[in-house]
């Protein structure tokens, strides 16, 4: 009786809890042992053994951060990477191979490293992109290694997110100043200017301005180490803008410190006042210490945008602002005057240097031999030879989007460029490059489609770059497939794609902000069309996220569904439309801005019935129709919190069970949310079991059993046997983030995107056809 009366608690219990609001993880402490946790599964899983096998693109990189190398040139031949979500890799030949050296500290986004001078096997790496673009991630302090990247210590500060520079003194290595921007989308008191003597045993914070003010560059002058400049920026990102300068922002701007941080001076004298400087580099002239160059992205008016006139992603262009404006001082910052833009041909090239978004840049670089020599980085290389008065970009063009750049101290004809395409090596000054493409595999994908060709196609987006297929050959047997160079295709740098089944060939893409277009493989470009239509002029825009969902039925191809702020459904493959739905977000007007938000993240139909169909949203909205869109019912509650919905999936096993994940990201939060609904969503049950590390990106059924599904997540794939209740870490993947995952039925093969490390395949038999001995003999 006792036993029985146990149970029933037990029973009532985890009901009780099952309604419950799962807790936010919004502390990097946290997050750190949850990575940790993470990877003692992933060294115990019992699928540990599989293999993920890369497929490209070799002939694709992805956005780095930072480079540094060890001189002199010809005595070391060693390259360190540091890479927005692919780690950290070394060579040590110049380049020729690479080497990952961080992929299984918890976390793949890295702000920036720094090489001891008196001790190149000490390096220091600080994770947090610091650039917070739109696929910026956070990271968990720093790390440190004393054996030239062969192990790692974590050495604190986790609770800052993100670090844009690392320092080491010149003779003393124990002595290390880490700069803090901050978290991406709230504020936190932990942003600042961190200092450790004792090689990171304690921390102490030397300066900060306020929960919303980073320090985002610090330089060193090369004849004291005391001396310090550094630059503050106040900025605090929203779902619907851009991160910007405001009106009533008073801690923006550049300080120095002579005593080794102990002391701070305000340096304003012929600087723009703080309510007009944004993000802000530094740098200082080693062959002449007492010119300091201010590359300031300068948010005073310069120019009236012109009726009609679009930005890159096709919206409609704000008055452009000076931006990319660079001061010098000659005299150890005691006094500054600006340089470039001085007459309306340089102005306005220098207003466009940075494109729409100059708070992702804002780096400069001085010739340590020429002190008029100085490189900006912006959309490209920009070279100026005579201190700043004029600037053209480099002649031969590498990629786009530079974030990073390393001079050799001793000849500075060797430069080393890190960039959205990987890393470039110039040995004259920038004049010709060098570009390593295939030698650094850190494709940033959004997505993954495949169709049923033979062999088969994967389709994706990528981060700066475009969208692209290529085909998985598996003749050489499904252990053995060889990564491919890919292939342009309609779409994006972030879209979603789907292939028509019926011929392998018609192909739809979301492009910015939630349009769409249909094309051929075989015939795009040329036979590429927009196919959605006008607003009129009476009613509101298309407000699409940037990559709006978009399916086609499962039970009549020629139906195209497309999600903005509505459902968007067409069903003559695109030609005509009607709106299905209202606007199922929030449609709050003070969250809207030069960001689309408060628009359709996920979008689902169910295989039993094309009338059930559901929608999720970026601010945390959660719907279903049972007839075809006519009516439409709220069906987010308790225990879902208000978090963007990453993935609906409508089973194809059970007509009434659909699962949903979210993700806390853009609230900085790192909680698991995975839920099923066995009652067409009338009620949600908590599966997350024992996945110990969000956020969660993707969620899937396996083809051909009920009880499997796969989870991809920021730092890896799970897999679990028995719908939920428990979960394990799935092959040898690194970890990386997983922005997508897709099943191939007919060739039972696993295929993830990941944002950081290209896409990779993993034979599914061992998972859902190899049954164990317990499984065979419940059968039995």
């Amino acid at each position: 009786m006792k036993s029985k009366i146990l149970i029933i608690c037990l029973l009532v219990s985890g009901t009780v809890l099952s309604a419950q609001v799962k807790r936010t993880v919004l502390s990097g402490k946290q997050k750190l042992a949850m990575y940790q946790s993470h990877e003692e599964m992933r060294e115990s899983s019992s699928f540990r053994d599989l293999h993920w096998q890369f497929i490209g693109p070799t002939n694709i990189s992805g956005r780095c951060t930072d480079v540094e190398a060890i001189g002199p040139k010809g005595q070391s031949y060693t390259i360190w990477v540091a890479t927005a979500s692919g780690g950290v890799w070394k060579s040590i030949n110049e380049g020729t191979t690479f080497e990952p050296v961080f992929e299984h500290q918890g976390t793949s986004s890295i702000g920036d490293l720094a090489i001891a001078p008196s001790n190149p096997e000490i390096v220091w790496v600080g994770t947090g992109e610091a650039n917070i673009f739109r696929s910026s991630n956070p990271g968990c302090g720093v790390w440190l290694t004393k054996n030239g990247g062969e192990t790692w210590d974590h050495m604190g500060l986790e609770e800052t997110f993100t670090i844009s520079r690392i320092l080491i003194h010149p003779t003393n290595p124990d002595i290390v100043y880490v700069a803090a921007s901050g978290h991406e989308w709230t504020k936190n008191k932990e942003r600042g200017l961190y200092k450790t003597s004792d090689g990171g045993k304690t921390w102490e914070k030397i300066f900060y301005k306020g929960p919303e003010s980073g320090v985002n560059d610090l330089v060193m002058d090369p004849r004291d180490p005391d001396i310090l400049y550094a630059t503050t920026w106040q900025r605090t990102r929203l779902k619907w803008n851009d991160p910007r300068t405001y009106e009533n922002h008073k801690n923006n701007g550049v300080w120095k410190s002579t005593d080794g941080g102990k002391h701070w001076k305000q340096l304003i004298n012929g600087l723009p006042p703080s309510k007009y400087m944004g993000r802000t580099g530094i740098d200082v002239a080693r062959s002449n210490p007492d010119v300091v160059y201010a590359f300031v992205d300068d948010y005073e008016v310069a120019f009236k945008a012109e009726e009609g006139e679009l930005d890159s992603y096709g919206r409609p262009k704000v008055d452009v602002i000076k931006g990319a404006t660079l001061y010098r001082s000659n005299d150890a910052g005691e006094s500054w005057r600006q340089v470039s833009g001085l007459n309306e041909e340089t102005k306005k090239y220098m207003s466009g240097h940075s494109g729409t978004y100059g708070w992702v840049f804002a780096q400069i670089r001085v010739d340590p031999k020429d002190e008029n020599r100085v490189y900006t980085l912006g959309l490209w290389i920009n070279i100026s030879s005579d201190g700043g008065a004029t600037c053209e970009p480099i002649k031969r063009k590498i990629h786009a989007d530079q974030h990073g750049m390393w001079i050799d101290p001793d000849n500075s004809n060797y430069i080393l460029a890190a960039h959205d395409g990987g890393i470039s090596i110039s040995y004259d000054k920038g004049e010709n490059w060098r570009n390593l493409l295939k030698e650094l595999p850190l494709a940033q994908f959004y997505n993954v489609e495949f169709d049923n060709s033979e062999p088969f196609r994967v389709f994706g987006s990528i981060q700066d770059h475009h969208s692209f297929y290529t085909e998985v050959d598996l003749s050489g047997g499904k252990d053995k497939i060889r990564p491919t160079e890919w292939h342009y295709t309609l779409g994006a740098e972030g879209s979603t794609h789907v292939v028509d089944p019926r011929d392998n060939n018609s192909i739809y893409a979301s492009l910015f902000y939630g349009k769409l277009a249909k094309a051929t493989v075989e015939g795009y470009p040329e036979d590429m069309e927009w196919v959605l239509p006008s607003t009129f002029p009476e009613e509101p825009e298309f407000r699409g996220q940037w990559m709006a969902p978009t399916l086609l039925s499962d039970h009549n191809p020629d139906i195209v569904y497309h999600g903005v702020q509505h459902v968007l459904k067409s069903t003559d493959k695109g030609g005509t439309w009607e709106q299905i739905s209202p606007d199922l977000s929030y449609n709050d007007p003070e969250k809207q801005g030069d960001i689309s938000y408060q628009t359709i993240s996920s979008l689902e139909e169910s295989v039993f019935n094309p009338q059930l169909l559901y929608a999720g949203t970026d601010d945390g909205r959660l719907w279903r129709t049972r007839d075809g869109g006519k009516h439409w019912e709220d069906i987010r509650k308790e225990p879902l919190p208000v978090r963007w919905v990453s993935r609906i999936v409508a089973s194809k096993h059970d007509f009434g069970t659909v699962y949903v994940t979210q993700t806390g990201r853009r609230d900085d939060d790192a909680a698991v949310y995975i839920w099923r609904s066995t009652d067409f969503g009338d009620t949600w049950k908590d599966i997350s079991a024992n996945v110990p590390a969000g956020p969660v990106n993707v969620i899937r059924e396996d083809p051909e059993e009920e009880n499997i599904l796969y989870l991809g997540t920021d730092v890896g794939v799970y897999v679990t046997k028995d719908a939920g209740d428990s979960w394990e870490v799935l092959g040898d993947l690194p970890c990386t983030y997983v922005h997508d995952l897709a099943i191939h039925p007919r060739e039972n093969l696993i295929i993830v995107a990941t944002h950081g490390r290209g896409m990779f395949v993993l034979d599914a038999d061992p998972v859902n056809r190899d049954k164990g001995e317990s499984e065979k003999s419940e059968e039995e």
